[in-house]
């Protein structure tokens, strides 16, 4: 239901006051301008954008405020008989609208309205990476995990806005989160370019996730730098590993894969460097392979969410260079894993190539996205 808001115009009259036909009627360009709002009432479904329209006369502007002093910002039509939000109302919010308006022969008045929209019966969040103020490698993608379900993912998907510094070209795809949930991952169409700039705006307070979703109840923003172009080149095969900066090899590293025939092969594909953990415990029992081992693991560097490192493994110090004898890990010396890991940062990819291997990293295992084409992961978007 709208609100209709019509400012009281004063009218004078001449001649007897018994004599109501010789009243002077306001002319046409004088009568007040009619002001509909909506929505309108007291907790409004939210959602939807604040829209003012104007009869008898045009908008001159008009602001919406909410109880903590945040404008919806919002532009007046060309012909002055309407406006509408730029962003939608959101949930548990109250907002105040005042209409400035001048009538058809100039007379200038102000109206007011109020409404409230309903709180949400549920939130959903967001577990966004790379973190703000970030130098990461040239194959990091943005990537949002959600907390709830996104049915909404094309209305989601609007909301998300990368700019970079050299007009990067890229796109949004929808997967499967190794932890089960629902996330979107921005790649661009090659690896970045070094010294890119890069800034995701996430307007998402005010969108509905859908059914067992919920609301999104803030902004989420991040900018981030990307790093020099570092490609590490895994082959297990040659059982070597090979740090490429700029183009020219660094080092090479002798190393040691998984082991062929089972479960503890290697991934092969486009894994990307998603942490640098230090010295850890990895126990096998957690990623499924019993009791095979139970150990602190140093310079452990995660290349996957189902447990592929890169990391010191000295125990396998007579198969590196050799033979694939690890339980998936990419193994290596204490000194070349210590020199390796001051090397590398987050975000640097892994070129892992290998006859026997138990397949390829998955979009969602990690930051696997590398290993679909450009027109497979423009089909994940959900807005083509």
């Amino acid at each position: 239901m709208a609100a209709l808001l019509t400012p009281l115009a004063a009218c004078s009259s001449s001649g007897s006051p018994t004599a109501p036909d010789d009243k002077v009627k306001p002319t046409a360009d004088e009568r007040p301008v009619t002001v509909t709002v909506t929505p309108t009432g007291e907790r409004v479904p939210a959602g939807e954008p604040v829209r003012v329209t104007a009869s008898g006369g045009g908008l001159t502007s008009v602001t919406v405020t909410d109880a903590e002093g945040h404008r919806l910002a919002g532009k007046v039509a060309a012909d002055g008989r309407s406006w509408v939000s730029d962003r939608k109302a959101v949930p548990g919010a109250s907002y105040e609208v005042t209409a400035a308006t001048r009538t058809e022969g100039g007379t200038a008045k102000s109206t007011r309205a109020a409404f409230t929209t309903a709180e949400a019966d549920k939130v959903n969040k967001v577990d966004w990476r790379p973190g703000a103020g970030a130098t990461v490698g040239i194959a990091q993608p943005i990537s949002l995990v959600f907390d709830r379900p996104v049915r909404n993912k094309a209305e989601v998907e609007k909301q998300l806005r990368i700019t970079t510094s050299n007009g990067t070209e890229g796109s949004w795809g929808w997967i499967r989160d190794w932890s089960g949930g629902d996330r979107v991952d921005w790649r661009p169409r090659t690896y970045w370019k070094p010294g890119t700039k890069v800034t995701l705006n996430a307007e998402l307070n005010g969108t509905d996730s859908g059914a067992d979703g919920g609301w999104f109840v803030r902004d989420y923003t991040t900018t981030f730098t990307v790093g020099a172009r570092q490609i590490v080149k895994v082959d297990l095969d040659s059982h070597q590993l090979a740090l490429v900066r700029g183009g020219e090899t660094v080092r090479r590293v002798p190393v040691s894969g998984g082991t062929p025939g089972g479960d503890k092969r290697s991934w092969r594909g486009t894994a990307v460097l998603m942490a640098k953990e230090g010295t850890i415990n990895m126990n096998s029992e957690t990623v499924g392979l019993g009791d095979a081992y139970d150990k602190m693991v140093d310079y452990s560097m995660r290349l996957t969410w189902s447990g592929m490192y890169a990391h010191a493994a000295p125990w396998n110090a007579r198969y590196f260079g050799s033979a694939n004898q690890s339980s998936g890990c990419i193994g290596m010396s204490d000194a070349n894993a210590a020199w390796f890991y001051g090397q590398v940062r987050p975000g640097d990819p892994f070129e892992i190539t290998g006859k026997d291997t138990k397949g390829v990293v998955a979009p969602g295992n990690g930051f696997g996205a590398w290993n679909l084409s450009w027109s497979e992961w423009q089909g994940k978007s959900a807005l083509r």
